[in-house]
């Protein structure tokens, strides 16, 4: 099933985009293929990153709910879930996410990581032409077979883009709360991570790693800007019904 299902339609989008938009590029057939699968993902990832920075800004009442009911665990759960029902917040978004996309960023791992033997042509569907040979390069500057110290960099500080991006804007002179603090630490973490696990692996993953991270970036701002929309117009409309 994960060879009919994930793998060969992986595979074969690969090889499409190979022989059609990428110009037999398969730097760029990899760049297309991640952005297919990040719009198809759009309204999961989107759902995730807004709750990600909801449940930021609602740090300060969570804290507030925990030590107010440090006694009482019952009461304290309660209390957090009426919190995250009336912001609309599920908690376990991101979570629920990683597990619908593992098994797609497992099946691209092997897709990437296995090599393009003849053998794995015969994967191909009858309408997906098969390439006489693989340019297994990005606009023939890196070798995607291999590791690259370069593609590696890039991914890492795209990561750390990310993480920023993500971070909540808090005041300077206000103590940090732990959640606060475990997120700044994350921005470091995620990077270093990133140069440990591509440093070995062809670059093809670390362009992949690349992609989704600068999409992710994009889509980050945007729903910032979404969310700080609404809550202007929230704001202006309690002023107005005040007046």
């Amino acid at each position: 099933m994960f060879q009919t299902f994930l793998y060969n339609p992986l595979f074969n989008a690969l090889v499409f985009l190979y022989n059609t938009a990428a110009f037999q590029d398969l730097g760029l057939a990899i760049i297309f293929l991640t952005i297919v699968i990040r719009i198809i993902f759009m309204p999961l990832f989107y759902r995730s990153t807004k709750n990600q920075i909801l449940l930021q800004r609602l740090q300060p009442e969570l804290a507030k709910i925990q030590h107010d009911h440090k006694d009482d665990r019952e009461k304290q759960a309660q209390a957090m879930m009426d919190l995250y029902k009336k912001h609309n917040v599920n908690p376990f978004s991101g979570f629920l996410l990683l597990l619908i996309q593992l098994p797609v960023l497992i099946a691209l791992y092997r897709v990437f990581f296995g090599g393009f033997s003849p053998e794995l042509f015969d994967r191909l569907y009858s309408f997906v032409l098969r390439p006489e040979a693989l340019n297994a390069t990005l606009l023939g500057l890196i070798d995607l077979a291999k590791p690259s110290i370069l593609m590696v960099s890039l991914a890492a500080v795209m990561q750390y883009i990310q993480g920023r991006t993500a971070l909540l804007k808090t005041d300077k002179n206000k103590p940090l709360s732990q959640p606060e603090k475990m997120a700044k630490q994350m921005i470091y973490f995620g990077p270093v991570m990133t140069v440990l696990v591509l440093s070995n692996l062809p670059s093809a993953i670390g362009l992949y790693w690349l992609v989704t991270s600068a999409f992710s970036v994009v889509q980050q701002v945007y729903i910032n800007k979404t969310i700080n929309i609404k809550e202007e117009k929230k704001e202006h409309g309690a002023i107005k019904t005040n007046n």
